[in-house]
C-alpha cells in the first residue's frame, strides 16, 4: 500500500497575482486552493476571485503572516497563493518503492531557478523517470522556476528527497549506479558504459558537486568540449546527457 504522501509533496505552491490568475485559467491545471491575505488590497485580487469561482474553487482567506509562511517567499507573494496538483511529483523513497525507475537526475546545489527549470523540461521532454530536487541546497520549484520550465514542471517526475547526499544514499542503496557529470571526468559520456539503472548527478556551475555527494559517485564522464570551450551551462549539460540516454535506449 502507497504511504500517504504530505501536501508540500503533491503541491506546487504559485505566488504572486499575476502567477495565481494565470495557473486559474489553465483548464489542464488542478488548483487544490487559493488563499488571499486578509490586508490584501489593490488590483488583481477580483480577477482571480471570479477565475476561481468559475472553476468551482472557493478562495480562502487567511492572515498575511500566515500567507507569507505558507507561499515560502513574504516578500514576493503579493498577498496570494494557490496550491497546484503536480500529479508526478513524489517523495524520492515512495518513488523506489512504487515505480519502475531506470534513468534519474539528482540536482546539487543548482539555485538559480532559470537553471532549474529548464532542467526539468528538458528531461520531461526526454522520458527521464525522475528529477530529483531536494529541499535543501536547490532552488525551490516556485513561479520563477515553473516559468523556466513553460509550465512543465506542473507534470514533471519531480523526486522529492531532503538532500542531495540523501537522495545519492537512497538510490545507490537501491542498486543505481551513481554518475557524476564533471569537466574532468575519465570517461567520455558518449563512449562510457552505463548500467540499465543509473542516476546522474548535476553540480552546480560555479561549486560543482558537494563533497558529502561526491564521495557517493561510481564514476565520472564529462562531454568532449572543442573550440577552446571549458564547459556548458549546467542546464545545456543536462539537456545533452538526457538525449544522449535517450539515444542509447533506441540504438
Amino acid at each position: 500500500m502507497t504511504p500517504e504522501i504530505s501536501p508540500k509533496d503533491r503541491f506546487i505552491t504559485v505566488y504572486g497575482r499575476n502567477p495565481v490568475h494565470e495557473v486559474l485559467l489553465d483548464p489542464d491545471l488542478h488548483v487544490d486552493k487559493v488563499v488571499i491575505a486578509d490586508t490584501a488590497r489593490g488590483s488583481g485580487l477580483t480577477e482571480i476571485r471570479r477565475a476561481a469561482g468559475r472553476r468551482g474553487i472557493t478562495v480562502q482567506t487567511a492572515p498575511a503572516e500566515r500567507v507569507k509562511k505558507l507561499a515560502g517567499n513574504g516578500r514576493q507573494d503579493q498577498g496570494v497563493f494557490a496550491d497546484v496538483v503536480a500529479p508526478r511529483m513524489l517523495p524520492l523513497e515512495v518513488a523506489l518503492a512504487h515505480a519502475d525507475l531506470r534513468t534519474v537526475l539528482v540536482l546539487d546545489g543548482i539555485t538559480t531557478p532559470a537553471n532549474v527549470g529548464m532542467i526539468i523540461r528538458s528531461a520531461t521532454a526526454a522520458g527521464i523517470d525522475g528529477i530529483v530536487v531536494p529541499r535543501r541546497g536547490v532552488a525551490s520549484i516556485d513561479p520563477l522556476v515553473v516559468k523556466a520550465s513553460a509550465g512543465v514542471a506542473f507534470k514533471a517526475p519531480i523526486l522529492k528527497a531532503f538532500t542531495a547526499e540523501e537522495a545519492v544514499g537512497a538510490l545507490k542503496d537501491n542498486g543505481f549506479h551513481i554518475v557524476g557529470l564533471d569537466a574532468d571526468g575519465d570517461d567520455d559520456l558518449f563512449t562510457a558504459h552505463l548500467r540499465d539503472r543509473v542516476a546522474f548527478v548535476l553540480g552546480s556551475e560555479t561549486a560543482g558537486h558537494g563533497p558529502e555527494v561526491a564521495r557517493l559517485v561510481d564514476s565520472w564522464v564529462s562531454i568532449p568540449m572543442t573550440g577552446g570551450v571549458e564547459s556548458l551551462n549546467v542546464a545545456a549539460a543536462a539537456a545533452v546527457v538526457c538525449f544522449e540516454l535517450v539515444r542509447r535506449a533506441r540504438a
